[in-house]
């Protein structure tokens, strides 16, 4: 692979893009993602792209002619910074969602390299948006402190589309449900656990891995490793494991079930949470990160997890 010819097309492909007209029509936004494409909400996506399944419909993706980069700090587009500095040079606004950043306990060697891009986005963006608290505690820290032009704003909810059911499940059987992209296995142990544990103080308890398995590269190795998990723990009619789910697919999901675990220890900023309690779900959760920021006091119950960035 020739390194400077991959370079030099970015660059020029960069230059063009912001070298446009910026602006059509007076007051006009036209926003561009950092991507030629996005997924729409028909299609299966994860992490940081799921948000702009929902920008879309109020702002569109424009790859010409864009006066407006926002860019998400979990699904940066390769050459982000330089992306961030044709569009400045262009007189484009920059803004950036942050969510987490890479850190020696989950990410392991070299989280350095994987700041980098996130810290030169920061520096550049003419405003920040944190997604909690938590998420700007771990910026701060990371990559820079900042206290102007930016704020902490929660992901969104569309209670329209995300509500609870109309039917009512009877409580003979506890429905659980553990949804999102599974990164790490024991996300999905803890929540087999559980059930095991319910089902040994003799209630009914059934579960429902829903989402990515993708701790391991290949998937069909993190579900075979899955699967024996739960043959090991004799709950193959107890367990279901439904696979990835698009967003038209999320509420149906939230739906059939009574309780979200969400064991995932220092979650920056889960929306999944969110649309959860929308759907009427309680959440029983890892206390850590920025899930207690959403859930609060009073809508679910969670599991003390200390503050540690060198062990998850």
């Amino acid at each position: 692979m020739n390194i400077f010819a991959t370079w030099l097309a970015t660059m020029i492909r960069e230059n063009m893009r912001w070298k446009r007209p910026l602006v059509r029509e007076p007051g006009a936004i036209r926003v561009f993602y950092g991507y030629e494409s996005l997924p729409t909400s028909q299609e299966i996506a994860s992490g940081g792209l799921v948000k702009t399944q929902d920008l879309q419909s109020v702002f569109p993706n424009f790859p010409r002619g864009p006066n407006l980069l926002y860019l998400i700090s979990s699904a940066l587009p390769p050459y982000a910074p330089r992306m961030a500095r044709c569009a400045k040079k262009a007189g484009a606004k920059v803004v950036l969602n942050q969510n987490g950043v890479a850190y020696p306990a989950w990410h392991g060697a070299g989280w350095e390299t994987s700041n980098r891009f996130m810290r030169e986005v920061l520096q550049q963006a003419d405003y920040v948006f944190y997604q909690s608290q938590f998420c700007k505690l771990g910026a701060d820290r990371y990559l820079d402190p900042r206290n102007e032009s930016c704020e902490v704003l929660f992901n969104p909810v569309d209670t329209s589309f995300f509500h609870p059911s109309t039917s009512v499940f009877p409580l003979t059987s506890i429905r659980l449900l553990l949804a999102g992209s599974h990164h790490h296995f024991y996300r999905v142990q803890s929540a087999i656990d559980t059930v095991m544990r319910l089902r040994e103080s003799g209630l009914d308890a059934r579960l429902e891995i829903s989402g990515r398995c993708c701790w391991h590269t290949e998937t069909s190795s993190a579900e075979d490793q899955l699967r024996q998990y739960i043959e090991d723990h004799s709950l193959a009619a107890e367990i279901t494991i439904s696979g990835p789910y698009t967003q038209e697919q999320a509420p149906i999901l939230f739906q059939r079930a009574h309780i979200l675990l969400h064991t995932k220890y220092n979650d920056p900023c889960p929306r999944l949470v969110v649309e959860a309690m929308a759907s009427g779900l309680p959440v029983i959760y890892s206390a850590s990160g920025g899930t207690p920021e959403l859930v609060g006091s009073e809508a679910g119950v969670g599991v003390p997890a200390p503050l540690d960035w060198e062990k998850d």
